[in-house]
Order: C-alpha cells, then sequence, then structure tokens
C-alpha cells in the first residue's frame, strides 16, 4: 500500500466522483480508476459501489476512510515535525562535560547563547568521566561532549578545544616548593593524588610515566578537581594538572613546569563520525551549536575562563 493510494482513496471518497476526484489529486482518470482498484485487490475488499451516476463508500470503505484520514494525518505531522528540527523550532541536545571543563571554556555563557538564539531547543547537560560520556556518544545518548581525548577512536569524530602543558602543583611547604623545573624521575618516590582511571588526566599521566619506565604512587585516587587540588594543598601528595587549573590556584599551590618531556592534554568537543562525507554531526542542533562555538571561539574571548 503507498501512500499516494491513500491520498487517491480520500479524494474520491470526499467527491464521490472519479472525473472531481482525478482534477483534486492531478492525475488522469484512468490513472485514479486503476490506483483505486489495486488499493482495493490489497485489501480484499471492495471500497466503492460504481454507478454510471454515482460513486459512494461501501461500510468497508466507511471504516477504511476514517483510518485513511489518521494515516494521512499522521504522515502531515510527521513532516511538519521534521521541518521543524531542520529549522531548529523544537528537538533536544544533550551534550556530556568533564568537570574540569569551567578553566577552559565558559559553557554556561555559550548555552545561554544557544538559547537566545534556539528557545524550542531543549538543552540537557551531563557530567561523567571520558570512558562513560564516549559510551554515551555511541549509543546515541548524548549528542556532544567536551572531554580530555588524545586519540579518539573509532567511530568518534573530534575538534580541539584547548592544549594544555602539564605541571606539576604541591603544597607550598612541600621540598619541591619553589617553580623550578622538575623532572618525571625526580618525582618517583613522592605520593601522588589522582584522578580515578577513567577521568581526567589519569591516562595521560600514566602513560608518560610508563613511557619512561618510572613506576609512581599513587595514594589517592578522585572523581572530582577540588578533592584533588584540597589533597594537595594540604601536604597530602602531589599531581599533574593542565596549567590553566593550576594558575587559578597559585595562592594556595606550588606550580612546576616539568622538564625534559612536554605533555600536552588536549580538551575536544567529542560526537558521532558520520559517513565520510561531513565533519559535523548529522543532527541539526549539535551541527547548529559546533557552529555557535567555533564563531564565539573566533570572536569573542569572554567565553574563555580567566581565573
Amino acid at each position: 500500500m503507498e501512500l499516494r493510494q491513500l491520498q487517491h482513496f480520500v479524494a474520491v471518497a470526499e467527491e464521490n466522483h472519479f472525473t472531481r476526484a482525478a482534477q483534486r489529486v492531478n492525475i488522469v482518470q484512468s490513472a485514479l480508476s486503476v490506483s483505486i482498484r489495486a488499493l482495493e485487490e490489497e485489501l480484499g475488499a471492495q471500497l466503492f459501489i460504481r454507478s454510471t451516476r454515482q460513486v459512494r463508500l461501501t461500510t468497508t470503505g466507511r471504516v477504511f476512510l476514517d483510518k485513511a484520514r489518521a494515516a494521512l494525518e499522521a504522515v502531515r505531522e510527521a513532516r511538519d515535525t521534521v521541518a521543524a528540527i531542520k529549522g531548529l523550532d523544537q528537538g533536544t541536545l544533550t551534550i556530556g562535560t568533564v568537570q574540569s571543563l569551567p578553566a577552559f571554556l565558559d559553557l554556561p555563557s555559550l548555552l545561554a547563547r544557544f538559547h537566545a538564539q534556539h528557545p524550542g531547543i531543549e538543552v540537557r547537560l551531563c557530567q561523567g568521566s571520558s570512558t562513560h560520556l564516549l559510551e554515551k556518544i555511541r549509543s546515541g545518548r548524548i549528542d556532544l561532549a567536551f572531554l580530555p581525548l588524545c586519540e579518539p577512536p573509532v567511530g568518534i569524530a573530534t575538534t580541539m578545544i584547548a592544549c594544555e602543558s602539564l605541571v606539576v602543583i604541591c603544597a607550598l611547604d612541600h621540598d619541591l616548593a619553589g617553580g623550578d623545573e622538575v623532572s618525571l624521575s625526580a618525582l618517583k618516590g613522592d605520593p601522588f593524588v589522582d584522578f580515578e582511571p577513567d577521568w581526567g588526566t589519569r591516562k595521560l599521566v600514566d602513560r608518560a610515566f610508563l613511557e619512561v619506565g618510572i613506576e609512581r604512587r599513587t595514594v589517592f585516587e578522585v572523581s572530582d578537581l577540588e578533592t584533588l587540588l584540597e589533597l594537595v594543598a594540604r601536604g597530602l601528595g602531589i599531581a599533574l594538572v593542565p596549567e590553566a587549573i593550576a594558575e587559578a590556584r597559585r595562592s594556595t599551590l606550588s606550580i612546576n613546569p616539568i622538564a625534559q618531556t612536554e605533555l600536552c592534554w588536549e580538551l575536544v568537543v567529542a560526537y558521532a563520525a558520520g559517513d565520510g562525507t561531513s565533519d559535523s554531526p548529522p543532527d541539526h542542533a549539535p551541527k547548529a551549536f559546533l557552529k555557535l562555538l567555533a564563531d564565539a571561539r573566533r570572536s569573542d574571548s569572554s567565553l574563555q575562563y580567566q581565573p
């Protein structure tokens, strides 16, 4: 059964005349008659009683008319919905973030701008680890995610937001305090405060120590940035964090550059990769948000966090 057959049937039922119905749907009368006969054959029922002077519905035809009208209305509503989503008049946008995002991008300001431009789009926000957010992108539960990522996995596309050097932070009365460069080998005996394995800079730091053959001692594993910074400030361990985060806490922490190796922490916005014909998400709301993000980062420094 085709949509046009339902349109032809409704036209004949409402006009009670094949010639007028054919004019209404803009086809020749013979083609309309063929379409109706094919519909009746598929249904295995007669829909019209035909005579030389009139066309009227059978009992089956009257029942089928209500269903045909409902089906056509559902199709119209579906088309209207798609048009509204394409026009960004309605829809949803779900974004995920890691907890350290505010040090690099003022997301609330960006979301406020997006809402002002597209008030019909419902925006949702969630936090999680990088692994958790990537799983949500793959499953379609979120559209975009801001997270640290060096090498995007298969099926994930990324755009870089920030690239920060990692620095060593310690308490103000720690032996390392003073701001001198320090090598990774010099940190071998120190206790570390770090994120859980799937959070923040953990993977990057683990890989850096593995590459130089040093086994470090992690005594605190946390899942939020503030707890990590507070534990370090109280002298319970040292940590490696992006420089912007360290600078925001310079009054309570000592900051040491890392010597002999360059550790770069990259923050990206990630989304499901398309079919290869486009470098942006297929849905209109996330595509519009990425465009707003790109425009804002080019033209407005106020979106960058100032510690």
